[in-house]
């Protein structure tokens, strides 16, 4: 902070340590070059700088034909040196902190003791699982069932966007309670279950399809015969580890409930394709084919909507 002897203060910020220093001895050096007839005034504004240089602040600065008393240049020298005090606490509390964290618990020691809840949301899908000691996540079971229940014939179901603020409060009661009640009146709006049973899947740290199928189902897409197409992809399915087929299929069963009402939801299994394709899988690393990335995860998951009982039927081609 520098004070001028007309009273106005100017603050310079930064986070980087040997910067506020350089700075401090810039400003400094630049007080004591001051010729004894001129002092230092500011124009009559206040400045918050991140990360710019001393010399630009004092460049900025007017100068007056009055003699500085010498308690001024004391005064402006001592608040500087209070900055630098300032960032010397700093450091003593960074350290401080740094020591702290060393010594805390390990994540899995406070999820060992109950202190930490496993999470849902952001967790790989096969750790949900085992968790739960099951191969289809909770959550996602109970969103389907609710939506099964109230959302059928609704218009727009899984287009339509719910509440956002509702849709994250509803993430978080996951994340935090053991028992959930989607039948709860805060809750009453069916968009906000589809809307965080879709972000539970964009969530997944790694897509219900897992990144080293991606190309795999896109070469399968590809195939101009619809036979063999259609036994591509369920060849590539039934390698895909338990948890994510057993999702896979409990979601894609629904799903094709869902379709089944089009006449009066006006949700096609295309329109499903383009809401689902892109949540449910997608490349590990984004490349140049975005757009064309979009045609096939749509035009798969439609397929797989299309040709359901011939992909996840139990009986062999």
């Amino acid at each position: 902070q520098i004070t001028t002897v007309s009273g106005n203060e100017f603050l310079l910020q930064s986070d980087i340590d040997f910067l506020i220093l350089d700075w401090f001895h810039a400003i400094k050096n630049a007080i004591d070059r001051l010729p004894k007839e001129r002092s230092c005034t500011s124009r009559n504004v206040e400045f918050k700088l991140r990360r710019s240089s001393s010399i630009e602040l004092l460049n900025s600065l007017d100068t007056e034909s009055k003699e500085p008393k010498p308690e001024h240049r004391k005064s402006l020298i001592f608040r500087l040196n209070y900055s630098t005090s300032d960032t010397n606490d700093r450091n003593r509390v960074k350290s401080r902190l740094k020591k702290f964290i060393s010594r805390r618990p390990s994540l899995k020691t406070l999820q060992d003791k109950g202190l930490i809840k496993d999470q849902i949301f952001g967790s790989h899908l096969h750790l949900v699982c085992e968790h739960e000691k099951s191969t289809v996540p909770q959550f996602v079971r109970l969103c389907i069932k609710a939506v099964e229940r109230r959302g059928l014939d609704v218009d727009g179901i899984y287009r339509v966007s719910g509440n956002l603020a509702t849709i994250q409060k509803l993430r978080f009661v996951v994340n935090q309670e053991e028992k959930l009640n989607l039948d709860d009146s805060q809750w009453e709006d069916i968009h906000v279950v589809t809307g965080a049973l879709k972000m539970f899947f964009r969530e997944l740290p790694e897509p219900l399809f897992p990144y080293c199928f991606f190309e795999q189902f896109v070469e399968a897409i590809k195939i101009q015969d619809n036979a063999t197409r259609i036994k591509s992809i369920r060849s590539l399915v039934k390698k895909l580890p338990k948890p994510n087929y057993d999702t896979m299929k409990i979601l894609f069963e629904h799903l094709k409930k869902i379709a089944a009402k089009e006449s009066v939801n006006l949700m096609s299994t295309q329109s499903l394709g383009i809401v689902f394709g892109p949540t449910l899988l997608r490349p590990e690393k984004e490349t140049g084919n975005m757009a064309v990335h979009m045609l096939y995860q749509n035009q798969i998951v439609e397929l797989m909507l299309s040709e359901y009982s011939k992909i996840f039927g139990a009986e062999e081609d």
